[in-house]
């Protein structure tokens, strides 16, 4: 009797044993100074570092042998939602955002699964299908955040939620589509879905890493009565709509600020949503000390933005001729460089393919050409169309060449902008109605990698492709940029002439940030594909390529690396 029921016990341990997720074994908490500075061979930030640079010290995959590069491993992503993602790699584990708010740790020499996150789907539908471009790792947590705008912090070890906080009400319309980064403790994320008419607007928040607790909300529309106000005009505070964050910032430890963009003011034209000032702060760098969420300072790029033409992507820290510098590129193609201490503007770069604005180099200042700002009903043309000709997909800085890589589209739109309902809950983004043409200067192609000098704004060197350049840009020490276009094609790119090395093509399209990482001491490339993206992968290839398809469906990512011994 005692050895049958020491028989069932042990039986039951291994029940229990065998039911138990598997978790990362000799997990080392990050630290701090391990965020700030990461291995070479890890990619803890959603560009790598706080600069946002997009580039890594890896040197093994290098011009010389990077034809060699063969398929590793390969993972299915859920399926259900846009691809964007960026994974992160952390001592050989590879934490990947999947759509729908799906979180997934893997072994990232092997592909093999270690731990998933995949939360209960809102039964009322907030959130929805959208992508989850980025999340972020610090202490013992990764965090993310949700398509029902909750920031939800998980055991890096097994996936297990710690704490889980709704920032915002999803029936409003509120989400995030960006993850959080980590800066002295504080999770910080800005929202998303803002484009309604409510009594609310759009906000950035930091919140307590270990316990989830708000610590501090920034408002990123300038409210009734307070600084900045007076540029919406007499417009009560809920038909003040637009100014999302759609990407996440970047952080100067010795300023102790972090940066982000916001969008353009909604609906997008001036004659629809009455304003005829600059809409605070719509269209900005928003300088912010992580501690206390105060707003030291912004620069506002387009001001009274007319054409949903924002410029709310990814800010670029780098120090040039002894000036600590931000650059940033909107849907103009308009290279920005502010003094990233102080907000003062020191130069634009307009690369010479819209047709809507023209901007003094030397002062920033804008002025709208007089036949490109919409009128209710009335059809203009222009270029960029609404999709711009820069967008979420990030530039890369590589150090070796002092250049930045920049994926582009190539295409211009005839618009026709309508009314909306001044109603709580109206609003939205205009309508427009759009058709797509090809840029006339580039009857061929829709897409573009252009390389260009920091320092003079000279173009270096641009590799044209027939559909839209799909992925951000990554740069490498062994001289290299990646990128993937919209008809799966990924391309390994000389840095300084712009030689293709390499290519190959995936099952649908490149999408999303690759990244590059060391795993058991070999280097490796990982590749998202998906669908989605937003127009660049919907609507301008269906109307402009139509001849030329892609898998509706595949989202997964693709890792390669050297033949063993190579």
């Amino acid at each position: 009797m005692i050895a049958r029921s020491l028989a069932s016990l042990s039986f039951m341990v291994l029940l229990t044993a065998a039911a138990l997720p598997a978790q990362v074994t000799d997990f080392r908490p990050v630290t701090e100074e391990t965020l700030r500075n990461p291995a070479p061979g890890d990619w803890l930030n959603w560009r790598r570092t706080d600069n946002a640079w997009g580039y890594s010290p890896l040197d093994e995959i290098n011009r010389e042998n990077v034809g060699q590069l063969q398929l590793a491993w390969s993972w299915a992503m859920d399926e259900s939602g846009a691809q964007e993602a960026t994974p992160l790699v952390y001592d050989g584990i590879m934490y990947l955002p999947n759509p729908r708010d799906v979180i997934q740790a893997l072994d990232a020499a092997t592909g093999d699964l270690i731990w998933e996150y995949r939360p209960e789907i809102d039964p009322d539908g907030a959130g929805g299908l959208g992508p989850q471009k980025s999340i972020a790792i610090y202490g013992d947590k990764i965090f993310g955040a949700t398509l029902g705008a909750h920031i939800v912090a998980l055991d890096a070890r097994t996936g297990q939620v710690v704490w889980d906080t709704q920032t915002a009400d999803p029936s409003l319309g509120y989400r995030y589509t960006a993850g959080p980064i980590v800066v002295r403790g504080t999770v910080i994320a800005g929202i998303t879905g803002c484009d309604r008419y409510k009594e609310d607007v759009c906000f950035i928040v930091g919140l307590d890493a270990d316990t989830g607790e708000e610590k501090w909300r920034t408002a990123t529309v300038a409210l009734p009565g307070e600084p900045g106000g007076d540029t919406w005009g007499d417009l009560p505070l809920e038909f003040r709509a637009g100014s999302d964050t759609w990407i996440s910032g970047s952080y100067d430890p010795e300023a102790n600020l972090v940066y982000y963009g916001t969008s353009q003011a909604k609906p997008w034209a001036r004659a629809v949503r009455g304003t005829d000032g600059d809409a605070l702060y719509t269209n900005s760098t928003l300088a912010i000390n992580p501690d206390t969420g105060e707003l030291v300072w912004y620069y506002q790029h387009l001001p009274g933005e007319t054409n949903d033409m924002d410029d709310g992507f990814e800010n670029i820290l780098i120090d040039v001729g002894g000036q600590p510098s931000l650059f940033k590129m909107g849907k103009l193609a308009i290279l920005w460089q502010l003094n990233r201490e102080t907000g003062a503007f020191i130069h634009a770069t307009d690369l010479g393919l819209q047709n809507i604005v023209e901007v003094d180099p030397e002062t920033g200042e804008v002025t709208y050409l007089p036949d490109r700002i919409p009128q209710i009903g009335v059809e203009m043309t222009m270029c960029p169309s609404t999709s711009g000709f820069k967008s979420w997909r990030a530039m890369a800085f590589n150090p070796q060449t002092n250049a930045l890589y920049i994926p582009m589209t190539l295409n211009c739109e005839r618009a026709t902008f309508g009314p909306t309902e001044r109603v709580i809950g109206g609003g939205g983004t205009g309508p427009v109605r759009r058709a797509d043409y090809r840029h006339p200067d580039f009857p061929d192609h829709l897409g573009q990698l252009q390389a260009l000098d920091i320092t003079t704004g000279e173009p270096l060197w641009s590799h044209r492709t027939v559909s839209p350049i799909n992925t951000a840009a990554l740069t490498t020490a062994g001289g290299l940029v990646f990128a993937g276009d919209w008809d799966r094609h990924v391309y390994a790119y000389d840095a300084t002439d712009g030689e293709i090395l390499w290519q190959t093509r995936l099952s649908t399209s490149a999408q999303g940030f690759p990244v590059t990482y060391l795993a058991n001491g070999k280097q490796y490339l990982a590749v998202p594909a998906g669908v989605g993206g937003g127009s660049w992968g919907t609507l301008i290839p269906s109307e402009l390529i139509p001849e030329m398809t892609r898998p509706n469906h595949g989202n997964s990512i693709y890792v390669f690396a050297l033949p063993d011994g190579k």
